[in-house]
């Protein structure tokens, strides 16, 4: 299977018809259907590393502010079990917890109801130590290759350039790409960078472009990339979509590897 890195943006992404979520449901029709998604989302951060292992993973809305119909949202894929303790048994970095408690939140339903709209392919979130550094996300991503050659889509979900605080809110529904001018010169590096598979200068972030800081003020919503560049094999070649950035400080670009 390819790995995806997909920028999710706002949470009205999960239910609106444009142009990121008809790309997502195009993608599910041109790679293989998996046995099993897994989701590393950039809104389960947690002390060690967890993964969902029940049975059916309830949809969870960590959100607030927006309209009744996105908190109506129900998306009742299956979890799967099995599949949460041997991905435990692959991981040697940590000993992950099978969690019976979280969910899915809005970093994955809100991209897989549009990919998989019948719910039928399970999917199971994997947590962010957010006490550990890029490097051993980076590390503990590569251990989850296995998964790989067993039909498993893994799949990053976050925003290279993510910066709240001071998005343009007048811009946010603009048909045309709107990032003010660092955020488009970074996040041009970010795809250079990966382009050239400098994944070093990526784990390293800090220190990739003066603007990191105003793009990456905390890193919950880069690691999800750092975990899908972990599992970039040498064949592996990056290509990217839905390469926008909206409201002035968020990127939606996203990547496909393999």
């Amino acid at each position: 299977m390819p790995v995806l890195f997909v920028g999710h943006g706002s949470p009205m992404n999960g239910i609106l018809d444009n142009e990121f979520s008809q790309y997502w449901s195009k993608l599910a029709q041109e790679i293989p259907t998996p046995k099993a998604v897994l989701c590393i989302s950039a809104h389960w951060l947690t002390h060690g590393t967890h993964i969902t292992a029940m049975d059916f993973p309830r949809t969870i809305h960590d959100f607030g502010g927006f309209p009744k119909d996105l908190f109506d949202v129900d998306y009742p894929a299956p979890g799967d079990s099995l599949l949460a303790a041997a991905t435990k048994s692959l991981i040697e970095k940590t000993d992950v917890v099978l969690d019976n408690d979280w969910g899915l939140d809005h970093g994955t339903w809100s991209i897989v109801r549009h990919m998989y709209p019948n719910a039928d392919v399970p999917v199971l979130q994997l947590s962010i130590d957010y006490n550990k550094s890029a490097k051993y996300h980076y590390e503990l991503a590569a251990e989850l290759s296995k998964l790989r050659e067993h039909g498993v889509l893994i799949m990053g979900s976050g925003n290279m350039v993510h910066n709240l605080r001071i998005m343009d809110f007048s811009k946010m529904n603009d048909t045309e790409s709107y990032g003010f001018d660092w955020a488009n010169d970074l996040n041009q590096v970010f795809k250079n960078k990966i382009a050239d598979g400098d994944h070093s200068s990526l784990i390293n972030y800090d220190s990739l472009h003066e603007a990191a800081r105003l793009a990456i003020p905390t890193p919950d919503h880069y690691y999800p990339l750092i975990y899908t560049l972990g599992l970039q094999s040498k064949d592996d070649e990056a290509s990217f979509f839905n390469d926008k950035a909206v409201a002035g400080s968020i990127t939606m670009t996203s990547v496909r590897f393999g």
